[in-house]
């Protein structure tokens, strides 16, 4: 399998099917009604307000130059979910990484937040990434359950850490996985 592969690049749940692609620039507008689509409340985690047409363009634009990894989740033309690994290989932690997971609310429950994370987690394994890192609200049960059965563990809350539109301040939680420990695990159980 090369490095471009994207091995399980569909997913049928309920009657629909739903095709994952690398995110490309002809996917601005889709990813920009996409993330307007979702409640702000799920945007918090983010460092960037996606729902803004200047984010998504950088976005892109890091993504052509090798710093972000992005697939999109298309169900016809629409898109209905997202991932990014994000990665600064400049920096003092150029082994670690973050994820990123947006799932439209009619497509929860479907698999396809799991199924994006999996593919998050095999890319870190072909870039050599050691280890990586999720956050989110903690009131957000359906991800926390998902990335505790995915292997990760909690390392931090960072209380009042971000701020609403209403300047309201909400929790971040972060989680990590420590990708090679991860891979061993696997291969000691046949998996």
């Amino acid at each position: 399998m090369s490095k471009n592969d994207i091995p399980h690049n569909e997913l049928k749940a309920d009657g629909r099917t739903i095709r994952l692609r690398y995110m490309a620039p002809g996917d601005a507008e889709g990813v920009l009604a996409f993330a307007k689509s979702l409640p702000a409340h799920d945007l918090l985690f983010l460092n960037r307000d996606i729902r803004n047409p200047k984010v998504i363009d950088a976005w892109l634009e890091q993504i052509g130059q090798g710093l972000i990894r992005s697939l999109v989740a298309v169900e016809g033309d629409t898109v209905v979910g997202c991932n990014a690994m994000v990665r600064d290989e400049l920096s003092w932690s150029p082994h670690v990484a973050d994820i990123r997971i947006l799932v439209s609310e009619d497509c929860r429950g479907l698999g396809l937040g799991r199924l994006l994370a999996l593919h998050t987690l095999h890319r870190a394994r072909v870039d050599g990434v050691r280890k990586l890192t999720v956050r989110m609200t903690p009131d957000q049960g359906g991800a926390l359950k998902l990335f505790e059965e995915m292997g990760f563990r909690p390392e931090a809350l960072l209380r009042d850490h971000v701020r609403d539109a209403d300047g309201e301040t909400h929790d971040l939680a972060v989680m990590a996985l420590d990708v090679d420990r991860h891979l061993a695990k696997q291969r000691a159980y046949g998996l």
